[in-house]
C-alpha cells in the first residue's frame, strides 16, 4: 500500500469510532498561585538588574563616549580655510564626544562636541562659512540675539536657540573663525 494514498479517517482508525476526551484540568490546589508568578518574575528580573548594575559601575556604561579630536583639528589646520583655535585648559573631566571637519562650497566648518563636568553638551563650531548662512544652520531660523556675554577674551552675542538647547553664544570673530557654544 502506498503511504501517500492513505485515506483513513478517525472513524476508520483502529479502536472504532473517534472518541473525544476532555482536556486535562489541574486540581484546585495545583493551579498557579500569585506567589509562583512573583517568584518567576524575580527569577527573570534579578539577573537583569545585576547586569545593569555591572554595566553602569564596572564597565562605566554611563560615561560619555570619548573620541580623539586630533585628526579633525589637523585636517582643518591643513585646509587653511580659517585660523583654527584649539581649546586649551580643559580638565580630565571634559570629554570630546565628536569631532568633524567638512568642506562646503562656501567654506569649511570644524565642529567639536564636548561633554562638560556637569554632563551638559557643548558644541564648538569654527567656520569660514558666512555668518548669515552658518548661524541659521546651527541655531535654527528663529534664533534671535538676546544680548552679550563678556569674557576675558572678548564679547560674545547670546542667542535664544532651538528649544531644549539652552543659550548659545555666537559669533566671535578670531581671524576667520566663528565660535558657537553655550556660556557657563
Amino acid at each position: 500500500m502506498d503511504p501517500t494514498s492513505r485515506t483513513d479517517t478517525p472513524a476508520d482508525a483502529p479502536g472504532g469510532a473517534a472518541e473525544s476526551s476532555p482536556a486535562p484540568r489541574l486540581a484546585r490546589d495545583a493551579e498557579r498561585a500569585p506567589r509562583d508568578m512573583i517568584m518567576s518574575l524575580a527569577v527573570l528580573l534579578v539577573p537583569i538588574a545585576l547586569l545593569l548594575i555591572l554595566y553602569r559601575t564596572l564597565l562605566s556604561g554611563d560615561a560619555p563616549i570619548t573620541v580623539d579630536p586630533a585628526p579633525a583639528i589637523q585636517e582643518a589646520q591643513q585646509a587653511a580655510a580659517f585660523t583654527v583655535v584649539v581649546p586649551q585648559g580643559l580638565g580630565d573631566d571634559w570629554h570630546t564626544s565628536s569631532a568633524t571637519f567638512r568642506r562646503q562650497a562656501d567654506g569649511a566648518t570644524l565642529r567639536l562636541g564636548y561633554v562638560d563636568p556637569d554632563s551638559d553638551p557643548i558644541q564648538l563650531v569654527e567656520s569660514s562659512v558666512p555668518a548669515a548662512t552658518l548661524l541659521p544652520g546651527e541655531l535654527g531660523a528663529k534664533a534671535a540675539a538676546k544680548g552679550n556675554f563678556r569674557t576675558d577674551d572678548g564679547v560674545w552675542t547670546v542667542y535664544d536657540a532651538r528649544p531644549g538647547s539652552g543659550r548659545w553664544c555666537s559669533p566671535r570673530r578670531i581671524g576667520r573663525s566663528w565660535w558657537s557654544g553655550r556660556p557657563t
